[in-house]
């Protein structure tokens, strides 16, 4: 990680107001992918890690879903949008990767454009706490490289990201017992990888 947690929250927590309105097109397909393959069942429990506003927690039509992330003013704006929506399925409370600060049950696992702030060796260690929960099926839509990225056109900040490539990331769910049951290219950068227990 190039940055401290307590850095990227702050980060974030000064962005929360106007990230919905700053996303990309990709970042969008992501949403929506993701969405697409998690298809959790009305009596399935996600765990939506590093959720953000709640792209993907305020959408994913579950019996229970759990937001965590490290940034209270993104987690606020999440808030503001399910009340304003009526839903009284989903909580949000403080967690990261490595340390979701939740011990219930969990079918699904999603994540969408956060994986990326963290090292190769962290995303590997986030993916083994991942697994540890036992989730049937984990969704990650992030940056990431299918090839080589262009120094001249990175999708990422190269001062605060750290992508990994598809390989490292597919090694390490095949390492923890899943299996790469999608993989989806939104762009050279972007991608959806779906990993389900073997």
């Amino acid at each position: 990680m190039k940055k401290t947690v307590e850095e990227h929250a702050a980060r974030f927590d000064d962005l929360a107001a106007d990230y919905d309105d700053d996303q990309s097109p990709e970042y969008n397909e992501c949403v929506a992918l993701v969405l697409e393959h998690a298809s959790p069942d009305s009596d399935d429990t996600v765990l939506d890690l590093g959720c953000g506003t709640g792209a993907i927690a305020l959408a994913a039509d579950a019996g229970r879903v759990v937001g965590r992330d490290i940034s209270e003013g993104m987690m606020d704006e999440a808030r503001r949008k399910a009340g304003e929506r009526g839903l009284d399925n989903v909580d949000f409370g403080q967690g990261q990767f490595r340390e979701p600060n939740y011990d219930g049950d969990v079918d699904i696992v999603t994540s969408n454009f956060a994986m990326h702030h963290l090292s190769d060796a962290e995303k590997r260690e986030a993916i083994s706490v991942i697994a540890g929960l036992g989730p049937r099926k984990v969704v990650l839509g992030d940056v990431m490289f299918f090839g080589e990225p262009n120094p001249e056109e990175p999708f990422y900040s190269p001062e605060v990201d750290d992508p990994a490539t598809v390989g490292v990331l597919a090694d390490a769910f095949t390492d923890e017992g899943y299996a790469l049951t999608a993989v989806e290219m939104v762009h050279e950068q972007v991608g959806v990888l779906v990993a389900e227990k073997r």
